[in-house]
């Protein structure tokens, strides 16, 4: 097994205030806008660009949630070992609301469609975007495509893509491994 470096610490802090700069500039102040990131490595990346939007950019109106979507998939109960679930962490209303979901990897687009399908538990949104740290393009199995995208990666073959956070491995990098 090999693995090769994407994007080092100094890149991805590079790439979140590029990403923080753009939701700033289609949601202004927050005001009908949330966050959802989706579990369970959405909320690293969600947790981050809160942050930094609180606190660096000044935006006082960010309302993050997380959002659970293991009873949604649709691999749910194929696996030898049963998932396990994940909390879901939304305080406030979604109804008429903008959504952004925050998720680190958008590859085959089904965790997506898990998530579509678990916030109309919650309301009906006015209108939902997606926020990826890194898009597999070529790895599509439904026809979904973020709004905003960190960085655009062609793995192929038995190559993943690993994200790790400092606040869960210890180090901030993007990492392509050849299996």
């Amino acid at each position: 097994m090999s693995q090769k470096v994407l994007l080092n610490a100094k890149e991805i802090n590079i790439i979140l205030h590029r990403l923080a700069c753009q939701l700033i500039e289609n949601h202004n102040d927050f005001t009908n806008t949330v966050l959802i990131g989706i579990q369970p490595r959405g909320k690293f990346l969600a947790n981050r660009l809160a942050t930094m939007l609180k606190e660096e950019y000044k935006i006082k109106n960010v309302q993050l949630g997380l959002l659970d979507i293991t009873f949604f998939r649709d691999d749910f109960r194929r696996g030898e070992k049963p998932l396990e679930a994940n909390t879901t962490e939304i305080n406030f209303l979604v109804e008429d609301k903008k959504i952004v979901f925050i998720d680190d990897v958008l590859y085959t687009g089904r965790s997506i469609r898990a998530a579509l399908t678990a916030i109309q538990s919650f309301g009906r949104p006015h209108e939902i975007e997606l926020l990826t740290l890194i898009d597999r393009r070529f790895s599509r199995h439904l026809p979904i495509q973020p709004n905003y995208k960190g960085r655009q990666v062609d793995a192929i073959n038995d190559e993943r893509v690993k994200v790790n956070w400092v606040e869960n491995e210890g180090d901030d990098a993007v990492y392509l491994i050849n299996s």
